[in-house]
């Protein structure tokens, strides 16, 4: 059997075995389409999906690419994506550069472009979006037989979908409050230079609840610091409401902390010679039209420990106690750094449920974590790798803490 039919038939095989052993439907999408780009040589690819509420309009549901694809849209006949969604046909463009049409190029702007395969997603029902990949300039271009089987393996994957109550519902984005591009990250010690990010491009919207997720030294961490202020990118550009801080001063970034930010980190911080509420009035101190502190003890169900010290309080308490600092503030941002890291299972789902009620409120919450099931509960999950933005999910139906295994 020659090695490219055999390569074909073990990729239909591996997407049909995803399919059968997925729980979710977010889990045959996500893996079908890992065996896809596996398979077809691709560098990045976008599931665009149709919006339930205006079946013209397509969003991006899931993507791997070190690119925020969330601003993006396109419309029924829109470039190669909305061709492909209002024809149902595939559209297989080898070269690039020289297409006569370069609208969908945009989508991934930085990135040169080198050939893209655009695949429509639909199943006997209805015609559910399309999937998009590309590969970079200096890659193997797609050939002919790379469609083809792209094509066979999205018709594979859409069989995931039996009727129309599964069509997904996007999460529609704020106004964004943090946009991040091309950040870069270096630590120098002697003459060892090490780069920690490597071009992160993201943006962060209101009342969003975004996770970062990724193994201990992919750079999480960093971006987050960086996010809040706490560290200054090596290049790259921030701004927080429009206003760039890419150059801030240091003077610039304690404003910026100390009136926008909410901090929650593994280790409490506690003072220990200061009962709860004392912790709480030390912030409170330190900004106007601070929330009280007996008040914001009530918001995490721990006003009966408010003249505890954080010696008489357990782990999840002490985190709890954390948590009702960082409201002190009234921050328009949260950022928590591995926050149930230290706490046993049931602790840590009594301090994921507090944190679910911030988001409902309005305010945007950022974490980093290494569990998964914790991402469950977020509306984006940015996944890194060696500094990197690799891949991007929505979730469609955002999990309770109470729902939460592991």
């Amino acid at each position: 059997m020659d090695a490219s039919i055999k390569n074909y038939y073990l990729a239909i095989g591996k997407i049909q075995k995803c399919i059968a052993n997925a729980e979710t439907l977010d889990e045959a999408f996500q893996g079908s389409l890992r065996i896809i780009i596996e398979n077809c040589n691709a560098q990045q690819a976008v599931i665009w999906y149709a919006d339930k509420s205006d079946k013209d309009r397509l969003h991006p549901y899931y993507w791997i690419s070190p690119l925020d694809m969330m601003a993006k849209t396109h419309s029924a006949g829109e470039g190669a994506v909305g061709r492909v969604y209002a024809s149902q046909k595939t559209e297989y463009i080898p070269d690039f550069v020289s297409a006569p049409d370069l609208c969908t190029a945009a989508d991934f702007e930085g990135v040169e472009v080198g050939s893209m395969i655009c695949v429509p997603f639909s199943n006997e029902y209805e015609n559910l979006g399309c999937i998009q990949l590309i590969t970079t300039a200096e890659n193997r271009a797609f050939t002919e037989e790379d469609a083809d089987m792209c094509e066979i393996m999205v018709m594979m994957a859409a069989m995931a979908i039996t009727d129309n109550e599964h069509r997904l519902v996007p999460w529609h984005a704020g106004e964004v409050v943090i946009s991040l591009s091309d950040i870069c990250r270096e630590f120098k010690n002697g003459e060892v230079i090490t780069k920690v990010l490597k071009g992160v491009n993201l943006d962060i919207y209101k009342g969003e609840f975004l996770v970062l997720l990724g193994e201990s030294g992919c750079g999480k961490s960093t971006l987050l610091n960086i996010i809040g202020g706490m560290d200054q990118a090596t290049s790259g550009s921030f701004t927080y409401m429009g206003e760039d801080f890419s150059n801030a001063t240091q003077e610039q970034l304690t404003e910026f902390r100390r009136s926008n930010v909410g901090f929650i980190f593994q280790g409490y911080n506690l003072m220990p010679n200061l009962n709860a509420v004392q912790n709480l009035d030390l912030i409170g101190e330190l900004v106007e039209d601070a929330l009280d502190s007996s008040e914001a003890l009530e918001l995490v169900g721990l006003s009966e420990r408010k003249n505890n010290y954080p010696s008489q309080l357990s782990g999840g308490q002490q985190q709890r106690v954390s948590i009702a600092r960082a409201l002190v503030k009234k921050p328009k941002l949260i950022l928590a750094d591995e926050p149930t890291a230290a706490l046993d299972y049931a602790t840590s789902i009594e301090v994921l449920t507090v944190m679910e009620r911030i988001v409902e409120s309005g305010t945007t919450l950022v974490m980093v974590t290494h569990n998964e099931e914790i991402s469950r509960m977020a509306d984006r999950v940015v996944h890194m790798r060696d500094g990197r933005m690799y891949e991007v999910t929505v979730n469609r139906h955002r999990a309770h803490a109470q729902d939460l295994v592991w």
